[in-house]
């Protein structure tokens, strides 16, 4: 299973559009907010099922502002993260995804990249497509795989 996770995308569609063709085949799509208005393009773009979730710039947005899904083996906690302060941290996250029994936390907001995995959690964030804000200022997404073990793993790719 190959899961493409994006995130602050911002209403414009060339980032994304990149990704996916660089992505390949994908099984699903998960988004982690800032679409603003672009959740139905996206939609439209895949076809595989599409997890999306509102972020603090998504105005007016029916999104859901958090969700709990399983993929594979694994239970995903999907935020946009502001709610939980990650511009100064992933404590609160983390506190959060662990209290909701998270294999994974994804989360976006910061516009910057992240993969910390540990025993208990992963906690990873794509970084932003439109408007990257880490070193060297590329946009960014995250391919992951689970294997017919069920083994996961996870790679930060650029465009």
């Amino acid at each position: 299973m190959r899961i493409l996770i994006v995130s602050d995308t911002h209403g414009r569609h060339s980032g994304f559009d990149t990704a996916l063709r660089q992505a390949g085949a994908i099984d699903m799509l998960i988004h982690l907010g800032d679409t603003e208005g672009g959740e139905h393009y996206m939609d439209a773009m895949t076809d595989c099922p599409a997890y999306i979730v509102s972020g603090n710039n998504d105005f007016f947005s029916e999104l859901p502002r958090e969700m709990e899904i399983p993929i594979g083996k694994y239970k995903a906690f999907l935020t946009h993260g502001h709610y939980y302060y990650v511009s100064l941290g992933t404590e609160r996250l983390l506190e959060e995804a662990k209290a909701r029994g998270a294999d994974i936390v994804m989360f976006g907001h910061t516009h910057k990249p992240l993969l910390e995995q540990s025993e208990d959690i992963t906690v990873l964030n794509p970084g932003s497509l439109s408007f990257p804000r880490q070193e060297g200022r590329k946009g960014s997404y995250i391919i992951m795989e689970i294997d017919d073990n069920g083994d996961v793993s996870y790679t930060i790719n650029y465009i």
